[in-house]
């Protein structure tokens, strides 16, 4: 079973967020399903969908704030974390941190942030096991 069912996130402008979104998550294999309100990805049966901001001034989400920090992907290779790094700085996503190794989590922790106009983070991570006997 997995860890989660479904993820909604409120966003400002949907026609916009659906337009950052969805090279992203077409990229790690989603398939995309438009309703009246809302769009919604999904992979298997897990799902991620936008809705439009009930109150039109509560964005956008700071990070380190109370609330939302960062959703990881966990992708396999650092040739598909710097892919997607690329697909969503070219949708409009801002670059927080390039794609790099992240040696403080260990040594083959390799990763990637990026953000939207909403303060929505996303972060691309490459993290293979360590090899036996090692």
């Amino acid at each position: 079973m997995p860890l989660f069912d479904h993820l909604g996130i409120s966003v400002a402008d949907l026609p916009r967020s659906i337009t950052q979104f969805d090279p992203v998550m077409q990229a790690l294999g989603c398939t995309r399903q438009d309703a009246d309100g809302s769009v919604a990805w999904s992979l298997g049966e897990e799902e991620l969908i936008l809705f439009p901001a009930r109150e039109a001034d509560g964005g956008p989400h700071r990070h380190g704030r109370v609330g939302w920090q960062h959703l990881a992907f966990a992708v396999d290779s650092r040739a598909k974390v710097d892919e997607l790094h690329e697909i969503a700085v070219g949708a409009g996503w801002t670059a927080v941190r390039e794609p790099k190794l992240y040696p403080r989590f260990n040594e083959r922790y390799y990763a990637s942030f990026v953000e939207d106009d909403n303060g929505i983070r996303f972060e691309f991570m490459h993290n293979p096991p360590r090899e036996a006997g090692a």
